[in-house]
């Protein structure tokens, strides 16, 4: 056994004890309060983080309680970048998701992956380093944020006071190592449309957020019965693969529309209930209107399945960072108005391609009209030959006897707007940690294995 597993084994117990006290804090994003942006939870976090961190020896520094800061050694050049916030419980968990359940090796609760057992390792990984090596010649910082669920505001506060470094790493992904993170363009469209006659759409309801393939949809229609109207269901079933419930109500017919919800990032995944039950309206005998001409016109812009942006006119691909993913996410009619919104994870050949001007020729085509000016993120890479996507590739080559290879997503991780930063772990290849689901876990024994690694990192970046 090497002196760094050694070391790590005789830990496990203080890891498990540093995240049980991190598990236990709820720091779902909530209302702000003076000092506390994201609200008593996430400034609870970071005080048992600087509490943890100075019981490891180490003088932690809150900025305003978006973030905090822990140096190991001097100038330090490399950063180690987690967060404490969590995403709400949600439904279905049979482990209480504050409390961290231990069965063996496996730890259950809100935050034992993603993304408070990897900062405890961080810690961990730190203190190896110190331990078996002394102190650095070239310093490693941890920053641990409070706000990256709801879309990193920590960070940009963050980084507004404190320098970035020439290297940073994120335990926030999967392995072997994230260096391509897709732009994203995702515009809200919409038009108000004449609807006469008897045959009619009164209201949809579809998604509700660009970045989930609606699972759900329901529609109001005039002029039918539910049993009229079942035929027309039973194949729009066939065709979709979704399921489709009608129901007799007072003022016409009721149609539910059950599919599969995905993230935007892989719509592929998913059956889009929105883009179903808009095939089966398509396929209604409506009066001729203006809105049952758009409701056609959304169909063919967004066809069920299509998921690459065929339809308006944006498909495109790279041998580097894959092919454009769109997610038809959004989709409300009531009183005569549509209220559109889209999600499109874009390669890096899209960059300053004018995909904004392409996507809104399409809709206006239609007579559909931005609400606001939306822009593209241009994506996030990484070159595969920088020195640190090359010293994390060698470790987990080392460390697993698997390949390292660099990984393209449609997400985006803290590191999306931070020069050379990338992703490396800590969600190994096949696994399923129930991440923002019920009941999700973590591996100690794979936790103790991305201190390892973070540990070979920081002794060949920082001690070499």
């Amino acid at each position: 056994m090497t002196d760094l597993q050694a070391y790590l084994d005789r830990n496990k117990a203080r890891f498990t004890e540093d995240l049980r006290r991190l598990v236990e804090i709820d720091s779902v994003r909530t209302e702000a309060k003076p000092g506390m942006p994201f609200g008593e939870g996430g400034a609870k976090a970071l005080a048992e983080a600087a509490a943890i961190l100075a019981e490891h020896g180490y003088a932690a520094k809150n900025y305003d309680n978006y973030a905090l800061e822990a140096d190991l050694g001097p100038a330090p050049e490399l950063m180690l970048l987690a967060h404490l916030d969590v995403v709400p419980v949600g439904d279905g968990w049979t482990k209480e998701p504050f409390a961290l359940t231990v069965e063996g090796d496996t730890v259950y609760g809100r935050g034992s992956t993603d993304d408070k057992g990897p900062a405890a390792a961080c810690i961990l990984a730190m203190d190896a380093c110190r331990a078996l090596w002394g102190e650095p010649k070239t310093g490693v910082r941890l920053v641990l944020g409070s706000g990256e669920e709801t879309g990193s505001e920590d960070m940009r506060h963050y980084f507004a006071l404190r320098p970035t470094l020439p290297y940073t790493l994120s335990p926030d992904a999967e392995y072997p190592l994230i260096n391509i993170e897709k732009g994203r363009f995702a515009p809200y469209f919409t038009k108000t449309a004449e609807n006469g006659g008897e045959k009619r759409l009164i209201s949809f309801t579809g998604g509700n957020t660009q970045n989930i393939v609606p699972g759900k949809a329901r529609a109001q229609v005039a002029g039918f019965t539910a049993a009229e109207l079942s035929p027309y269901a039973d194949r729009a079933a066939e065709a979709t693969g979704a399921s489709f419930t009608v129901e007799d109500t007072p003022n016409g017919c009721a149609v539910l529309c059950a599919g599969v919800s995905a993230h935007a990032s892989t719509p592929e995944k998913g059956v889009n209930a929105q883009t179903a039950l808009l095939t089966l309206l398509c396929s209604l005998p409506l009066d001729e209107n203006e809105t049952a001409k758009t409701l056609a016109a959304l169909l063919k812009l967004f066809p069920h399945r299509e998921t690459d942006g065929t339809g308006v006119g944006v498909k495109t691909a790279d041998a580097v960072s894959g092919a454009l993913t769109l997610n038809f996410g959004v989709l409300h009619y009531e009183n005569g108005t549509f209220r559109c919104g889209a999600d499109m994870r874009c390669p890096v050949c899209a960059d300053g391609s004018g995909i904004e001007e392409t996507f809104l020729a399409a809709v206006s085509s239609y007579g559909f009209s931005y609400v606001g000016e939306p822009k593209l993120t241009p994506s996030h890479c990484v070159p595969e030959e920088s020195r640190l996507v090359q010293t994390c590739l060698k470790v987990y080559e080392a460390h697993t006897g698997e390949p390292g290879k660099c990984v393209a997503i449609g997400g985006g991780t803290y590191v999306h707007d931070i020069e050379g930063g990338i992703a490396f772990g800590v969600e190994f290849p096949g696994r399923d940690y129930r991440i923002h689901g019920a009941d999700e876990y973590a591996d100690l024994n794979e936790m103790l294995q991305t201190a390892a690694m973070y540990a070979d990192v920081i002794r060949e970046l920082c001690y070499e």
